[in-house]
């Protein structure tokens, strides 16, 4: 249980403390939950993972990788990070363990890089001793490069068969969505040595890059597995409107930016198309957008009201979303958290059973959902 007694999880002790204010009370159509401060003073914090050991990773988009330990943020960041930049929307952005991280200590970095010929979003491998980061390699790199420092993506996720699943921008340059000789617009699926899976659906062909396995996405800001179906589900950030949920079936164009829901930020139509032969329709869209970012499945036993149901954060909105669904439908919206004042960056399934939360901020939290005392 919490309240500062340690928690067994998986064989590891976790151990939290809940820093500052008494948690906040807050209320769901299904229960009622509390936001319980685990750390805070984060500078734009992105993704976090959990390590067997009960240690908690988070990356700071300014280029920093810190951890939480026994519930405590340690002040020293991890050592030993890639070369990359904070620039834009780009900088350090997610960070996801190795499927055998208990026997082999490795993890995966996708982050923004920039040199002579502009910027992109790389991928590294490292080894993790606790402190620092070791045998750092890059394992991915799009190409070609840009010089702005937009639509980086940056979402990662492992499958059940240990491929990762990385997903590339359009780069704010629309048309690269369509153009698979370029890197940009995609989700890329390799090995963990940066290799194209055998059987990804653009083997052999020519005209696409071989770590392709989707394509025409704008810029996916969160992915996440399907629970019961170990399918990858993701959503990408529209436009002026046209956010949209999707699930990433191999060889499906997404449609960017030939249909969408939304409109330029300049107010002129993109497109006069919201559907199309040969491009897969979103499984749900949002218009207005809500910046969606960071989703996760939720899976635990400390809110069994909640039991399947889908949970993606939202910068433009500020809030928490909680999405029923009947296998590949929506039947229910909630926004939750609408007064919090937060943008939610990032949304994780906890191994305590708890939905975790990273604000993104100057002054950005971690944020533990538990039931309401």
């Amino acid at each position: 249980m919490f309240n500062g007694k340690p928690l067994l999880v998986a064989g590891s002790l976790l151990l939290f403390s809940v820093t500052g204010a008494a948690a906040q009370t807050f209320s769901s159509d299904k229960t009622e939950f509390q936001l319980e401060t685990v750390a805070q003073n984060l500078e734009h914090p992105w993704s976090l993972a959990f390590l067997p050991d009960g240690t908690m990773l988070v990356t700071e988009r300014e280029g920093r990788l810190r951890r939480i330990e026994n519930g405590n943020l340690v002040r020293e960041p991890v050592k030993g990070l890639p070369e990359l930049v904070a620039s834009g929307q780009g900088g350090l952005l997610d960070v996801v363990l190795h499927p055998q991280f208990a026997n082999n200590q490795t993890l995966f970095l996708s982050y923004a890089h920039r040199n002579s010929d502009g910027m992109t979003t790389r991928v590294a491998r490292a080894t993790y001793n606790g402190e620092a980061l070791e045998n750092v390699e890059v394992i991915f790199e799009a190409l070609p490069r840009s010089r702005n420092g937009r639509h980086f993506a940056g979402r990662m996720v492992f499958d059940q068969n240990g491929h990762l699943y990385m997903a590339v921008g359009d780069r704010g340059e629309m048309d690269r969505a369509q153009d698979n000789r370029d890197d940009a617009g995609g989700v890329h699926r390799i090995s963990t040595n940066g290799d194209a899976i055998a059987d990804n659906p653009f083997i052999g062909d020519s005209r696409t890059n071989n770590t392709f396995y989707t394509y025409g996405n704008r810029n996916i800001q969160g992915m996440t597995l399907h629970p019961d179906t170990g399918e990858v589900w993701s959503h990408e950030h529209g436009p002026r409107g046209g956010d949209e949920i999707n699930i990433i079936r191999a060889g499906n164009d997404y449609g960017w930016p030939k249909v969408t829901y939304g409109i330029d930020y300049s107010g002129i139509p993109i497109s006069d198309k919201t559907t199309m032969a040969g491009v897969t329709d979103p499984l749900h869209y949002w218009d207005p957008s809500i910046a969606p970012s960071g989703m996760a499945f939720y899976t635990g036993d400390l809110f069994p009201q909640w039991q399947g149901d889908l949970f993606v954060g939202a910068l433009r909105s500020q809030k928490l979303v909680r999405l029923t669904l009947n296998d590949e439908e929506v039947v229910e919206e909630e926004d939750l958290l609408t007064n919090l004042g937060e943008r939610i960056r990032d949304v994780r399934m906890g191994p305590d059973g708890a939905l975790w939360l990273l604000t993104d901020s100057r002054q950005g939290k971690v944020y533990r959902v538990v039931p309401a005392k």
